[in-house]
């Protein structure tokens, strides 16, 4: 279906502008008047991503909880969505919303109008729907929906913190660095060299590694980017080298093993709430492969999804596929022999997220005064290169 830009007016008078899948101007204008709005112009544009306007785990969450709370209270999916729409802020996400209510209304269930928008409902997202419809407890799924995506957005939050205060300091350093080394020291070499003696060795080494940052400084900025452009293709066509990139995320010191309790924690936590939805183990391990953004990992549900299939028990499965730590192999025992598998899946999810807090507490702890050394070493370096040979010539003159 083509996508159109418009610009409407809404029954304020407030001129809203924004873009819709629509077969024509006319079906445009018709879903426009499904929002209240009132078609000023349009027109069809090329399909880049999916919407102007990002939506984001906020929006989700807040769509979870309100049609959890209106169907408890009674109202139906269309006049649930239909109030979502008219409240929602994000001019993208009403559109989506908007199609949904078009969808429901032309007979698809709720989780075949969310299948259309894979880009903002995944696999994982609409099977638990699809599950909650079946059963009959929709407003249930619901509510256990929102509690997870609130859980990830929390953990999503603890993530960044562990990246963002090192990358600051990080940029920091490299900053004065090259502030250093393009600057500082080229202005104090020709007073140095114009001193008439030898210059010790780490003086020549500051001054010829400022030298390569003042004539080939484009060299410093190009070749950063460049190897990214060719990781970056590389994991999009490869696979293999996708899978080697992933093992190294997993395998860096001290941010490795807290990148795998972050996953591990995800996938426990998406797992035991699709098999508590009443979804098959199998399925559900066939849609979390899809979401838990590891590869490692990723072959490692694949080789556990074979082996059940093939008669295995849940516990020896992951024990075989030999990448489970033991606390999530004695967790699956005691929730396949108790029939609580669920609650033992959430068991685990919790305590990998208490200890991912714990473990970004510790290695903050530790990136601080390590780049803080850093640093410091090359001031020290700097300042004994300069003020070394300085110091020397003053020494020599008789006074």
């Amino acid at each position: 279906m083509p996508l159109h830009a418009y610009k409407a007016m809404d029954q304020t008078g407030k001129i809203v502008q924004g873009s819709m899948d629509a077969l024509n101007l006319v079906d445009l204008e018709m879903r426009l008047k499904r929002m209240g709005l009132d078609l000023i112009d349009g027109s069809p544009v090329k399909r880049g991503n999916f919407g102007g306007n990002r939506i984001g785990r906020r929006e989700l969450i807040a769509f979870c909880l309100h049609l959890d709370q209106l169907m408890r209270a009674g109202v139906t999916i269309i006049d649930s969505l239909t109030d979502l729409r008219d409240s929602s802020d994000n001019p993208r996400f009403r559109e989506v919303l908007a199609d949904l209510i078009e969808s429901v209304e032309g007979g698809k269930t709720l989780s075949q109008a969310l299948a259309a928008h894979p880009r903002i409902f995944d696999g994982v997202f609409v099977s638990l729907i699809r599950a909650g419809e079946e059963t009959g407890k929709l407003p249930q799924v619901l509510h256990n929906l929102t509690e997870s995506l609130k859980w990830q957005d929390e953990l999503a939050a603890q993530t960044k913190k562990l990246l963002t205060y090192p990358v600051f300091l990080l940029v920091v350093a490299v900053l004065v660095t090259l502030f250093m080394m393009l600057y500082l020291v080229p202005q104090m070499v020709g007073f140095l060299k114009n001193m008439g003696q030898a210059l010790p060795l780490h003086t020549q080494l500051l001054i010829a590694t400022s030298n390569f940052f003042v004539h080939y400084w484009y060299l410093l900025l190009a070749v950063p980017i460049m190897i990214g452009v060719v990781l970056a293709t590389l994991v999009r066509t490869r696979p293999q080298a996708r899978l080697r990139l992933d093992a190294l995320q997993l395998s860096l010191p001290w941010l490795g093993e807290i990148f795998k309790k972050i996953i591990l924690a995800r996938f426990a936590s998406v797992f035991a709430m699709m098999y508590a939805s009443g979804i098959s183990v199998l399925d559900s391990l066939r849609i979390i492969q899809d979401v838990v953004g590891n590869a490692v990992i990723r072959q490692g549900l694949q080789r556990v999804a074979a082996m059940i299939g093939e008669g295995q028990s849940i516990t020896a499965a992951f024990q075989n596929a030999g990448m489970f730590p033991p606390l999530v192999i004695r967790m699956l025992r005691i929730g396949e022999n108790t029939g609580s598998l669920d609650t033992a899946l959430t068991n685990v999810s919790y305590f990998y997220t208490r200890d991912v807090r714990e473990s970004i507490g510790r290695v903050q702890s530790l990136i601080e005064p390590a780049l803080t050394i850093i640093v410091g070493a090359v001031l020290g370096w700097v300042m004994l290169a300069v003020l070394g040979p300085i110091y020397d010539a003053i020494a020599k003159l008789k006074i």
